[in-house]
């Protein structure tokens, strides 16, 4: 792998794509919240119950960094350029 290969994979995250990547995946450990929720809400574990709770707030936090960066980068695409 060339050195400029090699810069592209370490700003892969700091790319739309990246950023799109990184967003689906943190948006797809939604699922695994809502399934503990709900396992909780039926097993009348209030602790479960919060855990739950607290990765949804963390996930949405994380969406909304992610969102964040996303909007930064704008045109400046570090894998186009």
């Amino acid at each position: 792998m060339s050195a400029a290969m090699t810069k592209k994979a370490k700003n892969f995250k700091k790319s739309k794509t990246g950023l799109y990547v990184s967003m689906g995946t943190t948006a797809f450990g939604a699922l695994s919240v809502a399934k503990q929720a709900r396992l909780a809400r039926s097993d009348n574990d209030t602790l479960r119950l919060i855990d739950a709770a607290v990765s949804a707030a963390a996930i949405v936090t994380g969406l909304a960094i992610l969102y964040r960066e996303l909007k930064r980068l704008g045109d400046d695409d570090v894998l186009l350029g």
